[in-house]
C-alpha cells in the first residue's frame, strides 16, 4: 500500500520516527524547537520530547556541528540540521577534519554516527549568499557519505538507514523540492548505496541529482513527444558514486548529459564525466554533455535566476546537441 504524502511532511515524519523508536537520537539547530525548524520540520518536537532531545542552538555552526561530532563519540545519534547549506561553511573544520576523519585519525577505533542535514539550491529568490549548491564540494571528501533526497519516497526513507550508519552522513535536501508531494509505501525502506533509474530508456541517459531531477523529468517527457526516448537517472548518493549504474545506462543509451546545479568549473557534473570517460568511453555515440549553473553568483532577480540555473529546456537543448 501507498499513500500521498509532501516532502517535508516525510522528512517530518522520518525524524519523528527515529526520536520515538531510538532514545540514542537527539536534533539540534537553529530554531529547531521553539520555533519549530525553519523550514516546520520538527514542528511540535518539543513539547513531544523535550528540550533535552530538541535543542535549539546558538548562531555558531562551529560549535554546535562539534557539539554533535562530540555526542556521536559518546554513543548518542545526534541529528544536526544547519539551517542553509552556506551556513556550513562554518562548520568546515568540524566536518571535513574531524568527522570525515576520526576512523581514520583513531586507526579504526572510533567511528562517528552523526546526520548532518542541510536545506541546499537556488531557485527560491533567497539571492547569492543563500543558494549554493555545494553538494559536490563534500562528495570530494573521503570518510563521509553524502545523500540528495530528490523524491519524496527518498526525504521519508532514507533519514533511518544513515543514523544506523558508523560513519558520518551529510543530507542534502534541495529547498525547491520541500513543497513536492509524492507516493511513498507504508513500509518505506530506501537503499542508500546507489543510484535509481527513475525513468527507463533507450536513446540518451540523463543523469543528475536533488532538484535537477524533476527538471530532467519535464525535460524528458518533452523529449518523448519529439520522439527521444530519455532514460533518467538519479545519483541520490553523490559519495560513493554508483558508477556502475551510471556506466550501464550510458552503454545502453550510448549518449549522455549531466545536469548538475553546481557551477561547471570543479563541479560534480565534471566527476561524473570523467567516469563515464574512464568507464564508457567506447560505448558513446557522440561527446558527454553537459547543463550546469552559469558562472555567476545566483541573482536575486526572478528573471535572472532562472536564467543561470539549468532548466528542462536548456536540457532539451542539450539533448538535441548530440544528435545533430
Amino acid at each position: 500500500m501507498t499513500r500521498k504524502l509532501g516532502y517535508r511532511e516525510a522528512m517530518r515524519e522520518a525524524m519523528h520516527e527515529a526520536l520515538a523508536s531510538d532514545p540514542r537520537v537527539f536534533l539540534m539547530g537553529e530554531d529547531v524547537g521553539r520555533y519549530g525548524g525553519t523550514y516546520a520540520f520538527s514542528k511540535g518536537f518539543l513539547d513531544e520530547f523535550g528540550p533535552e532531545r530538541i535543542r535549539d542552538t546558538p548562531l555558531s555552526e562551529l560549535a554546535f556541528v562539534g557539539a554533535g561530532i562530540g555526542a556521536a563519540l559518546g554513543g548518542l545519534r545526534p541529528i544536526v540540521e544547519v539551517m542553509t547549506v552556506n551556513f556550513s561553511l562554518l562548520a568546515l573544520d568540524q566536518i571535513v577534519n574531524t568527522a570525515a576523519l576520526y576512523r581514520h585519525m583513531s586507526g579504526g577505533q572510533f567511528s562517528v554516527p552523526l546526520v548532518i542535514r542541510m536545506a541546499t539550491g537556488a531557485g527560491r529568490q533567497v539571492a547569492a549568499q543563500h543558494s549554493h549548491s555545494l553538494e559536490g564540494w563534500y562528495a570530494h571528501i573521503p570518510g563521509i557519505k553524502v545523500l540528495a533526497p530528490a523524491t519524496v519516497e527518498d526525504a521519508r526513507g532514507m533519514l533511518a538507514p544513515a543514523l544506523a550508519d558508523p560513519d558520518p552522513v551529510v543530507i542534502f535536501e534541495h529547498a525547491g523540492l520541500f513543497n513536492l508531494e509524492g507516493e511513498v509505501p507504508d513500509d518505506c525502506t530506501v537503499d542508500i548505496a546507489g543510484a535509481k533509474v527513475r525513468r527507463g530508456g533507450t536513446a540518451v541517459s540523463i543523469i543528475t541529482y536533488g532538484g535537477s531531477l524533476p527538471k530532467a523529468l519535464a525535460a524528458a517527457e518533452t523529449l518523448a513527444a519529439e520522439g527521444v526516448d530519455a532514460e533518467v537517472v538519479d545519483l541520490r548518493v553523490l559519495r560513493p558514486l554508483d558508477t556502475a549504474t551510471i556506466v550501464a545506462s550510458v552503454a545502453k543509451c550510448r549518449r549522455a548529459v549531466i545536469v548538475d546545479e553546481g557551477w561547471r568549473s570543479g563541479s560534480l557534473a565534471a566527476e561524473v564525466m570523467a567516469r563515464i570517460m574512464e568507464n564508457a568511453f567506447f560505448e558513446l555515440d557522440a561527446p558527454v554533455a553537459r547543463v550546469c549553473s552559469e558562472e555567476v553568483p545566483i541573482p536575486y532577480a526572478r528573471h535572472l535566476e532562472e536564467a543561470a540555473l539549468p532548466q528542462p529546456e536548456k536540457i532539451v537543448a542539450a539533448v538535441k546537441g548530440l544528435f545533430a
